[in-house]
């Protein structure tokens, strides 16, 4: 143990990087918004975050029992094997940019997450829906809409339920479970503010709310028109295999309504997308924790969102719960295991953020035309937070074009005097990009891995890490894309 101790001071001068003067400290700073951290981290301080993705990917393969009894172990391993280092190094520069993500990132995007898949679970569809491919592609294509208006998390806790019910009796089906990610729990959001996290930074920063409706749409109905065509023929193929003598049997069940039961969830539902808007809209100051602001509408929002699934559970009969299969487990695999990449996060979203003060200086020096900030925001935000990911990209831009935020509305008004087209078009492929790549990975989007989750604990097999890559998104999403950047970059 005391030779253990005594390394710690090298491993974490290896791991972050040499100790800073004070001169260097007073330049870099301290306030998270500033390059701070990621202006000296070294590249190889992404290493625990490198560890804690490949242990996702292979240790459910290589070692299935030790995985599911210590995910939670694992990911508090790598958290500390970046905090600790960083905390020894850089002391105060380290410790802001921590409280900063934990506080203003990663404590609301669990009670967000907790709150919606608690109040998702108490709606229930029964009836006869069988999952045919018209069955499955018509859920696909409601969810997709929804995804815009409730948040991509909230179209995915209610939807996802339902599509495995009508699904129960088919032998495959994690194809339908991707493509839901695809669609629903990514694309689907593109249209507003409300649908995913860039958009809502972009709304906060001054980009008008309905923009982005009419920006992004022909370039999310070109994505969603061939993700749909494709997984009809998918589904129509495997759903033909399924039948006797390889032909769609008749349903000579017995047929009952569809009916959906505990609907004043969607009260509920409808409170916490309320909530969210209202505190894009509320400004009530705030209050400093450790360099870190908290704002007082962000805690209304979070404690509300609280009482919302407080009052789900209460007023929901456990019947309805048992009817969804409903249990906790998901939602703690999914706090555990982004706690520790909101940790070993940091370093990535910190060079990012550096610019060209940081360790990606020389990759963010390419990064000038739209099909590039398209490519290389929606890469980033496969594997990183796409919202900072967003919201870095966005300022690139706003330097690139000679603008500041306060000119972002006119030039982004269609036919104003201020009308700036070069940064119009950078803005809709960042907005694209950071939207729709988070579905190139399980961890690309918050309910991506809840998704898979729930899906599991019903029992569906579902492609590992690099199984969902190499067998779907790289193969399917890949193509879609690059039909994309054709067509519009």
């Amino acid at each position: 143990m005391r030779t253990m101790l005594q390394l710690f001071p090298f491993i974490g001068m290896v791991l972050v990087g040499s100790v800073m003067d004070p001169q260097t400290a007073a330049a870099a700073g301290t306030d998270p918004s500033h390059p701070g951290l990621g202006s000296v981290l070294p590249v190889w301080s992404m290493i625990p975050f490198a560890g804690i993705l490949l242990s996702i990917a292979l240790c459910p393969l290589l070692t299935p029992k030790f995985w599911h009894h210590h995910y939670g172990k694992v990911s508090a391993f790598w958290a500390i094997a970046f905090a600790v280092p960083a905390i020894y190094v850089y002391h105060e520069m380290a410790i802001f940019p921590i409280v900063h993500i934990y506080l203003i990132d990663y404590i609301p995007f669990i009670i967000l997450l907790w709150g919606l898949f608690t109040i998702a679970g108490g709606i229930v569809v029964s009836g006869s829906l069988r999952g045919t491919p018209g069955v499955n592609s018509i859920l696909l294509l409601i969810g997709t809409i929804l995804a815009s208006w409730v948040g991509t998390t909230g179209a995915s806790m209610v939807m996802i339920r339902p599509v495995m019910r009508a699904n129960r009796n088919r032998e495959r089906k994690g194809h339908i479970i991707v493509f839901f990610i695809f669609l629903v729990s990514n694309i689907g959001g593109a249209l507003t503010p409300l649908g995913d996290p860039p958009l809502f930074l972009g709304f906060l920063h001054n980009v008008p709310f309905f923009w982005v409706t009419t920006a992004i749409l022909p370039h999310m109905l070109l994505a969603c028109s061939i993700l749909l065509a494709v997984f009809y023929a998918m589904d129509t193929f495997y759903y033909r295999k399924e039948q006797p003598g390889g032909r769609v049997a008749a349903d000579n069940g017995e047929k009952t309504p569809i009916r959906i039961e505990g609907t004043y969830n969607l009260l509920f539902l409808a409170g916490v997308v309320g909530l969210v808007l209202l505190s894009g809209y509320w400004k009530a100051g705030c209050f400093t924790v450790l360099g870190t602001e908290v704002h007082y509408q962000n805690l209304v929002r979070d404690v509300g969102i609280l009482a919302m699934g407080f009052l789900s559970l209460y007023f929901t009969p456990s019947k309805l719960r048992e009817a969804n299969e409903f249990g906790w487990a998901p939602i703690i695999e999914v706090a555990k295991l982004f706690a520790g990449i909101f940790m070993t996060i940091l370093p990535a979203l910190g060079i990012l953020q550096a610019g060209h003060q940081g360790a990606l200086a020389g990759l963010l020096a390419y990064v000038k035309e739209p099909v590039a900030y398209y490519w290389v925001s929606g890469t980033l935000s496969s594997f990183l937070d796409n919202a900072p990911t967003y919201l870095t990209f966005f300022y690139m831009a706003l330097g690139q074009v000679g603008m500041t935020e306060a000119m972002v509305p006119g030039a982004c008004a269609i036919g104003a005097v201020t009308h700036n087209p070069e940064f119009v078009a950078l803005l809709k492929a960042i907005s694209a990009g950071s939207v729709f790549m988070g579905a190139n990975t399980y961890i690309g989007n918050a309910p991506n891995f809840m998704v898979k989750s729930i899906a599991e604990e019903a029992g569906i097999a579902m492609p590992s890490f690099f199984g969902y890559m190499f067998k779907y998104s790289i193969p399917i999403l890949i193509p879609v894309f690059i039909i994309v950047t054709f067509v519009f970059f």
